[in-house]
């Protein structure tokens, strides 16, 4: 056997080749490794960091806050509960018996949204701690609204990617100017609402009918997905104003049900523009086989394509989720007492009149990320697929 052969044994590899030449196939060098793990290991504490950072500022006091920075406990600094008390003694209904006898509060705001359009609902007696409240005001909206979003958005990301629409740009155009009428009628013109939207669909009706066969000009589905993406593209302080006065018309300002209509219809476009990237790239024989056996496109939907786009279905959810726990600017404008959110306690926190404690905010942020963090470890197994699924084309 010549020398060459003896060449690729693992005993006649020279040192560099054994440290930057990998030993298999499906292997990295050992110099790789080293470099890749030392990178992953920075960029996981330049990730981790802030979120370490709040948490042991939440135990520390004024001189550990103002003489640091300190990092370690127990050793730069020495832990204490006091910002995590101000925050319960600051409230008289913020100790552990008064928030365990209206631990029902979590199950009431769930239906209460369904009930303030039409009652007034009372405050409890007594008051509520006002941090339990913004965390389950939290919890019923950004899930509710999570769950709402999914659901719609999905079946309209469905639709745009296996059925082909072509509405004509006349009809469009007179479906816009018609709500147009509608609200100058309405707003200026002293109509009620109910009746001059019966009227322009029925001229919308007669109008498409009469002259929408003579509109040439046609949209297609990636015009409609550009539509929607736009939505998201606008800036939310531009519509903030107009959102508030068309609630406080109806009488919906500070209602639960407001904030969860408000973050599906805003959060819409993204998982629109997500999912339809997930079905389209799914094998269209799938279905076909499917409708051959004689299923509808419904259970098409439910039963086959679902559970094959379930990564991306976390890891959309987990997005939109966290979307909606975030949201301040839409919160602050509709919720002024019952519906504050957690975002809404924490800049109350900032904006104090006994000025900014830091390691008191950081004990509500702390509460405030605990689920984001639950749900991303729950998904976990599913958002790293999801990704992946997404990131391939064709």
């Amino acid at each position: 056997m010549s020398e060459a052969s003896f060449r690729f044994r693992r005993s006649n590899r020279s040192l560099m080749e054994r440290l930057f030449e990998a030993p298999a196939v499906g292997r990295m060098a050992p110099a790789s490794k080293v470099l890749v793990y030392s990178l992953l290991a920075v960029w996981t504490v330049f990730v981790f960091f802030p979120i370490y950072w709040v948490i042991i500022t939440s135990f520390k006091d004024a001189a550990a806050v103002n003489q640091g920075p300190f990092y370690i406990p127990f050793v730069d600094f020495q832990p204490t509960l006091d910002a995590w008390r101000s925050q319960f003694s600051e409230d008289a209904n913020c100790n552990v018996a008064s928030i365990g006898r209206q631990y029902f509060l979590l199950a009431y705001n769930s239906v209460a949204f369904m009930l303030s359009p039409f009652v007034t609902i009372a405050p409890m007696e007594p008051q509520i701690c006002k941090i339990y409240l913004a965390f389950t005001n939290s919890i019923v909206v950004s899930v509710i609204s999570t769950a709402l979003c999914i659901t719609v958005g999905s079946m309209a990301a469905f639709a745009l990617a296996r059925i082909q629409y072509r509405p004509k740009f006349g009809n469009i155009l007179i479906f816009v100017l018609l709500c147009v009428a509608v609200i100058l009628a309405t707003s200026y013109g002293g109509v009620p609402w109910y009746m001059s939207t019966a009227v322009a669909l029925a001229l919308f009706f007669f109008l498409v009918r009469a002259i929408g066969k003579h509109f040439r000009m046609t949209l297609g589905n990636g015009d409609i997905l550009f539509w929607i993406i736009s939505q998201r593209i606008l800036p939310p302080i531009v519509v903030v104003i107009p959102v508030y006065v068309m609630f406080q018309a109806i009488r919906m300002l500070d209602t639960h049900f407001a904030l969860i209509v408000l973050y599906a219809v805003a959060n819409l476009p993204i998982v629109v523009w997500l999912m339809h990237d997930f079905f389209a790239n799914l094998p269209i024989e799938l279905e076909e086989s499917a409708q051959l056996d004689g299923a509808t496109r419904p259970r098409i939907f439910w039963e086959i394509v679902l559970p094959l786009t379930r990564p991306g279905l976390a890891a959309t959810t987990l997005l939109t989720l966290v979307l909606n726990w975030n949201e301040y600017l839409f919160a602050v404008f509709l919720a002024t007492v019952k519906v504050q959110t957690m975002p809404i306690m924490v800049a109350a926190k900032n904006a104090g009149e006994k000025g900014v404690f830091w390691w008191e905010m950081c004990a509500v942020i702390v509460v405030m990320i605990i689920p984001v963090i639950v749900m991303a470890i729950l998904l976990t197994r599913f958002i790293s697929k999801g990704v992946l699924m997404g990131a391939v084309k064709g």
